[in-house]
């Protein structure tokens, strides 16, 4: 990943943590938790493409994980996270830019119902049967509805900064160091043509200044 990915994303992460942690977390709403650190990963994984979004998803995933109050091991939400968004990431857009909001939405419900699922399931191999106590499908159908009401406050905007983040002028340099310029080539060619319209319109002033001397000569032999 590039810096500016990288830079972004940590920034990202750890502002969506900190929300997450301070406030959602203490909503006390029935049910899950809106997942606001998944919306995250979600909206880079979606301009990053799948490898970016796995990186980021185990980032984001370990944060969560070290992070107080977590009360589960450590690298459980970092695998699913990971998961998450590498799946999210072949969902990518081809040009990074949406056409319509289905998409997205449908990317939401999916990665949350497939996060609970996945955090569950990892919590059964590990002994965790939190999930049975609280009833799996209300976990389910809360995620899912807490995180798609969230997501048009959130993945847009957060879509639209790591675009824009996507300009390095840094890499551009080294680029147009390493590559030939085509505009360059372009407006080279385009002052090539000028100069060569430039000649030709002198050679022809010229001739028709020959012309016209040759005229005044022939007349004045007349006289």
């Amino acid at each position: 990943m590039r810096v500016n990915r990288i830079l972004l994303s940590v920034a990202l992460v750890v502002v969506a943590l900190v929300i997450q942690v301070s406030v959602l977390a203490r909503l006390h709403l029935p049910g899950a938790v809106p997942d606001l650190l998944l919306l995250t990963v979600l909206g880079l994984a979606l301009v990053y493409g799948h490898v970016g979004g796995a990186l980021v998803g185990f980032g984001a995933g370990l944060l969560a994980d070290l992070a107080p109050p977590a009360d589960h091991a450590a690298g459980r939400y970092a695998l699913v996270l990971c998961v998450i968004g590498y799946l999210a990431g072949l969902a990518r857009p081809d040009n990074g830019r949406l056409r319509s909001a289905t998409g997205p939405m449908v990317v939401v419900v999916a990665a949350a119902i497939g996060t609970t699922l996945l955090y569950a399931g990892v919590g059964a191999l590990v002994g965790d049967t939190a999930a049975r106590h609280v009833g799996l499908p209300g976990l389910l159908f809360t995620a899912a509805l807490y995180d798609l009401l969230l997501a048009p406050f959130v993945v847009p905007g957060i879509m639209a900064l790591a675009r824009r983040a996507e300009h390095d002028p840094l890499a551009d340099t080294n680029a147009a160091a390493q590559s030939p310029d085509i505009s360059s080539g372009w407006l080279s060619g385009g002052t090539g043509l000028r100069i060569g319209r430039q000649r030709n319109g002198l050679r022809v002033k010229t001739a028709r200044a020959r012309v016209a001397r040759a005229g005044r000569i022939k007349g004045v032999k007349r006289l």
